[in-house]
């Protein structure tokens, strides 16, 4: 009979995973469960599944396996989680962790909030991104007899940023799975549709690769600021709002570094056999 394994479902502006500490309860099988368990209506439902567990050059590390099965090098959102996470469950009592990712090791400085009595939790999480790096910014490409002109940058996985006069017009469940897998893209792309608002807030979808719309997207939000300040439609510092709430990124001049601030929010707890 199997040990049941527990695990912790949250999101980050509605960009929701389930999470899993591996430091107790070791997965064996990664992909097959992100599947099972991401299943709307047979599984728990999800845009994934997170495995926290030790690191040798970080306090923790991170593992992320998309709604498909595939493995995803980083999400922002899901790494602000994990900053809650570690710190609610007093795992640590660092305010700054650090965190191994595929993409490198990232920097969460978290913000808590002190609730009636001693408890207290995180409210809100910054996590260094690291430094962009923008390949084309004019590409064009041709689907379903439209031309979009696109921006390619890397937040450590891959985007297309697209900026439209009305997102509202743009039907995504058609357009992005033939985007994230066109053949310029032989490892697929996340692909983003950015409506400006103004100089500091933009409005941004999202089809994230391998898990379709999905209600935010960290690095997508990061990639979207840092495309809006290439082609000079936004400042520094952007207001991203997504289906499931808003980023605030910044691009910091100096350093080079992306900053992105949000929430994060368990939703439950439970147990599962595997």
């Amino acid at each position: 009979m199997t040990s049941p394994i527990q695990f912790t479902k949250m999101h980050g502006t509605g960009n929701d995973y389930i999470y899993i500490n591996t430091t107790v309860f070791p997965i064996q099988n990664p992909k097959d469960l992100a599947v099972r368990l991401s299943a709307p209506h047979t599984g728990i439902g999800s845009d994934g599944l997170v495995l926290i567990g030790p690191s040798k050059s970080a306090d923790f590390s991170m593992r992320i396996f998309n709604a498909d099965g595939s493995e995803a090098m980083m999400c922002g959102n899901a790494s602000r989680c994990i900053g809650k996470y570690v710190y609610d469950k007093k795992l640590t009592d660092k305010k700054n962790v650090t965190l191994e990712t595929l993409s490198g090791i990232k920097e969460l400085q978290l913000t808590t909030r002190q609730f009636s009595g001693s408890r207290e939790e995180v409210a809100e999480v910054t996590v260094d991104m690291g430094c962009p790096v923008v390949d084309e910014t004019a590409l064009e490409i041709e689907v379903e007899d439209n031309v979009y002109r696109g921006t390619i940058v890397s937040m450590g996985n891959p985007h297309l940023v697209i900026f439209v006069e009305d997102i509202t017009n743009i039907n995504l469940p058609l357009i992005g799975p033939l985007l994230e897998c066109h053949p310029l893209f032989p490892n697929r792309t996340n692909v983003e549709f950015v409506q400006v608002l103004n100089r500091d807030e933009v409005r941004m979808k999202v089809w994230e690769r391998g898990s379709g719309i999905t209600q935010a997207c960290g690095t997508g939000a990061c990639a979207t600021a840092v495309a809006g300040t290439i082609q000079k439609k936004t400042g520094r510092e952007t207001l991203v709002i997504m289906d499931g709430g808003a980023l605030t990124i910044r691009w910091d001049e100096s350093s080079n570094h992306v900053y992105m601030t949000g929430d994060a929010v368990k939703v439950f707890e439970g147990e599962l056999e595997i």
